[in-house]
């Protein structure tokens, strides 16, 4: 890792605090005080809500190396005071990338990009010690502290990225450079910047101008606007999918109700791996197939691959199958847009007892958003929902899409607020129910998985 003196160099800020600490080496990048252990550096980030140069004493009393601050906090401790934190931090991630000759794999789409970024973590560590982006970092923040968390034990990385405007992609991309560019698909998120689809797509493919350009592009074949990228800079896609032209074909899938699927990928139409995915209903055998693409181009063979999958687990608010004494709670909380909306409550239909669905406001959909919402009820009502709890303001139009898809008006329970539908989830359910919780995450709903 990077030493105090290397720092200070690179950034050109001036030091502050003792010299007997220029040669230690930074163990982590943080910007939230409370996360910092010893050895770590804390960059004093402002935020829009807080400053971090208020939490600067904080963080050396929990044990960091050195803060970087944009003014002199007047705490008795190690800091470099650059112009500019945020760019000290990315400064930095550069030059920490620099260092490295391991593949790293960018990660981006409208949907799916976590899930999937977790499956191809967890079939590379089949060959490869493998360092991935952690929670949600995969913005212009969280993209130089991930870069920052690879360490000489690594042998390949798996970095997120996600952007709600154009030029967002550019800037993350140029810091992370990837080997294997992939995209998962092209939604309906952030259209309030990005307009259209379209638009989504110019954005997301921004990647590509700053991968090797020796390494793999990698797409969802059964996404139409990815199937028209034919080519890029040279380099043919490899695609993966159900469709007949995907190099990594997902075939013969047998869903194993919320206790996972089972299904054979087909590499380029010429072998077959029979795997099992622990995550349920389709998209858990689609992330796989892409895991495998990404897998069979940084070299590992048929059994390192069907072993990967067999391993993925899903993340906290993501798809996440909690089994309790008397329900199955599937805990989907972390975020929501009306295609993994639909796609969760086709999780949900394949329990087979009564299922119900908490669904909240989905955010940032732009001059649809009343439309969407009425859309994804209407999905609900076509799944055999035996129980729709909609909550907050926009979640009514989903109501109302329910109903008029053909749900009974009793079975449709309108909710004020996250905190309203706390009292009323445990008069709501019954033992055996398969219980469906999500919504955009500013909706908080992992209070209510909570309770669970």
């Amino acid at each position: 890792m990077l030493k105090l003196r290397e720092l200070i160099d690179i950034t050109g800020g001036t030091f502050m605090g003792s010299e007997a600490n220029l040669d230690k080496e930074m163990a982590a990048a943080r910007i939230d005080s409370r996360d910092v252990e010893p050895g770590d550096i804390f960059f004093a980030v402002k935020g829009e809500k807080t400053d971090g140069h208020n939490y600067v004493k904080k963080a050396h009393e929990l044990g960091a190396l050195c803060s970087i601050c944009e003014r002199d906090t007047g705490d008795d401790c190690n800091r470099i005071i650059v112009k500019d934190s945020l760019a000290a931090l990315r400064q930095i991630a550069v030059a920490h990338r620099d260092r490295f000759s391991i593949p790293i794999v960018g990660i981006s789409g409208s949907v799916g990009k976590t899930s999937t970024k977790e499956a191809i973590a967890y079939v590379l560590s089949a060959k490869y010690k493998t360092q991935k982006t952690a929670g949600n970092y995969n913005n212009d923040i969280g993209v130089p502290v991930t870069l920052l968390s690879i360490n000489d034990s690594h042998e390949a990385a798996v970095v997120e990225m996600g952007i709600s405007d154009f030029g967002e992609m550019d800037i993350i991309s140029s810091f992370a450079r990837p080997d294997i560019c992939v995209l998962t698909n092209i939604g309906l998120c952030h259209l309030e910047n990005l307009g259209t689809q379209e638009g989504i797509m110019k954005a997301k493919t921004e990647m590509f101008a700053h991968r090797n350009k020796k390494g793999a592009v990698i797409l969802n074949g059964d996404d139409p606007l990815l199937n028209t990228i034919r080519d890029v800079d040279g380099t043919k896609p490899v695609r993966f999918g159900y469709g007949e032209s995907c190099d990594v074909r997902v075939e013969n899938v047998n869903p194993k109700g919320l206790l996972g699927t089972d299904f054979d990928l087909v590499i380029k139409g010429e072998r077959r791996i029979s795997c099992h995915c622990d995550i349920p209903g389709v998209h858990g055998a689609i992330n796989a197939a892409c895991a495998a693409a990404v897998g069979l181009e940084m070299g590992l063979d048929d059994e390192q691959i069907r072993q990967g999958i067999a391993r993925i687990k899903a993340l906290p608010g993501r798809s996440n199958i909690i089994h309790t004494d008397d329900h199955i709670i599937i805990d989907d909380c972390y975020n929501a847009n009306p295609v993994s909306m639909k796609a969760a409550l086709d999780m949900l239909s394949l329990w087979e007892g009564r299922k119900v669905a908490l669904l909240g406001d989905m955010f940032e959909l732009g001059s649809d958003e009343k439309k969407l919402h009425f859309e994804v009820g209407e999905h609900a009502a076509q799944k055999g929902i035996d129980l729709l709890l909609a909550v907050g303001d926009l979640a009514s139009n989903l109501a109302d899409g329910a109903i008029s898809a053909g749900m009974d008006a009793s079975a449709v329970i309108r909710l004020k607020d996250t905190d309203e539908a706390k009292e009323k989830i445990g008069d709501c359910i019954k033992k055996g129910d398969a219980l469906l919780i999500k919504a955009s995450h500013g909706m908080h709903f992992e209070k209510i998985v909570a309770l669970f």
